[in-house]
């Protein structure tokens, strides 16, 4: 898999092509439409690309206005709202044939020390003991093909059962725990790690919403779709080395759910916290 790991950075690589306007392209392995994730960091590249000084970011929050071509290139227009020494603001609109896809406001900002205070993570196996994903996907290939064949430039090691797994046993689980490095290794560049953590966010975000009714992609027919997404920053973000990604639904109505999450490095210190709204569509069997 190192070899997605390297068409990840070769994606998040984007080419300039005029002041503040940025294009990136898609991986060789996609979804029907375009990664989430992948539009995220992206937009989150092209405005730390943007900054006239080097600042740590605080905060990344997009809203998906409509689906992206896989077989297209992406335009990246980056708005600079604010550019101080401390502080920045950016708007990102991802752009495909004229038309907007996602956009993303992205802030900077350097605080230096105040109070301090965090939650407790959660105290579970480490991630050399569990095993990696691909263990946990054999026999499984018929039922979740797309997860089978999708880009995996990403260490996932699950510290509880995966929804198709649990499905597959008949048990619900209110979270999903789950280990996460890049499967490679990363440039030393703040932003890309930051970016890396970025197009992980959206992974297994919303897997609670479903797990805790007892369900599965691949076995029940659900229609699911982002429709927003935020990621705050705490700490520097260091992509290469193992965050554990801890994440819940706290509520699910009105045919949409919220799935939360909070990346946790192995000293137990919060790195990010994530805040992802999806529609979330159950059809039962008749």
């Amino acid at each position: 898999m190192t070899a997605d790991f390297d068409e990840l950075l070769e994606v998040l690589d984007l080419r300039q092509i005029a002041d503040d306007i940025y294009i990136g392209s898609h991986p060789s392995k996609n979804p029907v439409r375009t990664f989430g994730g992948q539009m995220m960091a992206q937009s989150f590249v092209a405005a730390g690309r943007s900054l006239t000084h080097p600042t740590p970011p605080s905060a990344l929050s997009a809203h998906f206005i409509a689906g992206g071509d896989p077989e297209k290139d992406l335009e990246f227009h980056v708005v600079r709202l604010r550019d101080e020494r401390r502080f920045a603001n950016r708007r990102v609109d991802v752009m495909q044939d004229g038309q907007l896809l996602t956009t993303a406001m992205v802030s900077f900002l350097a605080g230096g020390r105040s109070l301090e205070h965090a939650i407790t993570p959660p105290d579970l196996p480490d991630p050399e003991s569990v095993p990696p994903v691909d263990d946990l996907l054999r026999g499984y290939e018929e039922i979740v093909p797309h997860f089978v064949n999708a880009l995996r430039p990403i260490d996932w090691r699950y510290t509880n059962d995966p929804s198709w797994v649990m499905r597959d046993k008949g048990e619900k689980l209110a979270h999903n725990r789950v280990w996460m490095r890049a499967l490679g290794q990363m440039p030393d560049d703040p932003v890309l790690h930051a970016a890396a953590l970025v197009y992980s966010s959206d992974t297994t975000v919303l897997d609670s919403i479903i797990t805790t009714h007892g369900l599965s992609w691949g076995y029940d027919r659900i229609f699911a779709v982002t429709t927003n997404h935020s990621v705050w920053f705490h700490r520097p973000v260091h992509f290469d080395q193992w965050l554990l990604y801890s994440t819940a639904s706290p509520v699910a109505a009105d045919s949409r759910g919220l799935g939360t999450g909070h990346f946790f490095d192995r000293s137990g210190q919060p790195v990010a916290t994530v805040v992802q709204e999806g529609i979330v569509k159950y059809f039962p069997p008749r």
